[in-house]
């Protein structure tokens, strides 16, 4: 029997709250969890090289099946050698199906049965994308984890549509299941949905658990939902999944949301948030966020945050920053998209350190106290 690519091992769980400190093991290493990935859409996270990413400790990157296919396209980066060689990557790639991207093309998609029609956003040409075809495009992306295609649905639906969306998605993921031509190399995650409903959240997760995927995502969340709905679905729905195999919550990576997902027993995290919110001037701290462009920062000679060790706090202040971002220099945007990437990680380093120590409830109250985060949600812990 061919072992799976992709392996999960649980190190210990927080004796307060079950937030779970493990490894997931790739054939690009072994890395700790839980983790926040950050995301290389277009194989490059915005304004980061692959250096810097190494440098801030960085773990798991993701590509972005969709954008990837329409350019340069998959099978070009096959001739490449894979995406870690064509983007000088030798860590592991998590790349996503696709489907988020094409559904979130409302007026310019068909859903049947065998896939979705759509027109592409470029230049408007007619495609179509199917799980055989999803998985195709992530084999020949050669990325560690794949995600299965499923239907993206937006969380306030009925239930009689969000029934139908997930029976459908059961069907869609046995069908890449099936397609996918190299378990050896690649981990193909199975995406539990169902919305707020927890009778289909189950459903979706019975079905994909009997198909032995090698790990799970949580989809459909961080939609729109409140953080209170989305901890209560993930209350129900991550306990319904095999302790043994990682949990992936997808699109999610506000410093609340990790520390509340991870509670909840999630192993993986990504989202574009950090890089997207400094490229318009927005930096994490340890004392909440900072918007360097404010006029108040004109002759603050301060580092961006006092407690942190990062490069960009270690060298420039956020008179500097500011200076950067106000005369539109694209330098700006990587030195904060680097401190905003740093210190998310280096939050889940500190998360995981909280997990060995059974602290993760005083860990969340310290960071939540600095951001003023309403503490209401650890009240079931």
């Amino acid at each position: 029997m061919t072992e799976p690519a992709i392996k999960y091992r649980l190190i210990h769980e927080d004796k307060h709250t079950g937030a779970r400190l493990g490894e997931i093991i790739t054939p690009h290493g072994t890395y700790p969890t839980p983790m926040f990935m950050p995301v290389g859409t277009q194989a490059s996270v915005k304004n980061i090289s692959t250096r810097e990413l190494k440098e801030m400790g960085a773990e798991f990157i993701l590509g972005n099946t969709y954008h990837l296919w329409l350019r340069p396209g998959d099978e070009l980066i096959a001739e490449a050698g894979g995406l870690h060689k064509f983007m000088n990557w030798d860590q592991p790639i998590l790349t996503d199906s696709g489907g988020f991207q094409v559904f979130s093309l409302a007026g310019n998609r068909s859903i049947k049965e065998e896939g979705v029609t759509f027109k592409n956003h470029l230049n408007g040409d007619t495609m179509f994308l199917s799980p055989e075809k999803a998985m195709s495009i992530e084999n020949n992306l050669g990325s560690d984890v794949m995600m299965s295609l499923d239907e993206a649905i937006p969380y306030f639906e009925t239930y009689d549509y969000v029934k139908n969306s997930v029976e459908r998605t059961s069907r869609w993921a046995e069908r890449g299941l099936n397609a996918h031509r190299r378990p050896e190399d690649q981990g193909l995650f199975g995406i539990v949905q169902g919305a707020g409903f927890k009778s289909l959240r189950k459903q979706s997760a019975a079905d994909l658990v009997s198909m032995d995927f090698p790990g799970y995502a949580v989809g459909g969340l961080s939609v729109g939902e409140s953080k209170v709905e989305m901890n209560r679905v993930l209350d129900f729905t991550t306990p319904l999944l095999p302790a043994d195999k990682p949990r992936y919550l997808m699109g999610v990576g506000s410093a609340d949301s990790l520390i509340d997902g991870a509670m909840r027993g999630i192993d993986m995290f990504d989202c574009v948030l950090p890089t997207r919110i400094a490229r318009k001037g927005t930096l994490m701290t340890h004392h909440g966020r900072l918007v360097v462009k404010n006029g108040k920062y004109k002759a603050d000679f301060r580092p961006i945050d006092d407690e942190c060790d990062c490069y960009v706090c270690q060298n420039y202040t956020r008179a500097y920053l500011r200076h950067l971002f106000n005369a539109n220099e694209l330098h700006g945007q990587n030195l904060a998209s680097y401190h905003n990437l740093y210190f998310l990680l280096k939050m889940m380093e500190d998360l995981r350190t909280a997990i060995a120590n059974d602290q993760v409830l005083e860990f969340r109250e310290m960071v939540f106290a600095q951001y003023g985060f309403d503490q209401v949600n650890a009240r079931n812990f």
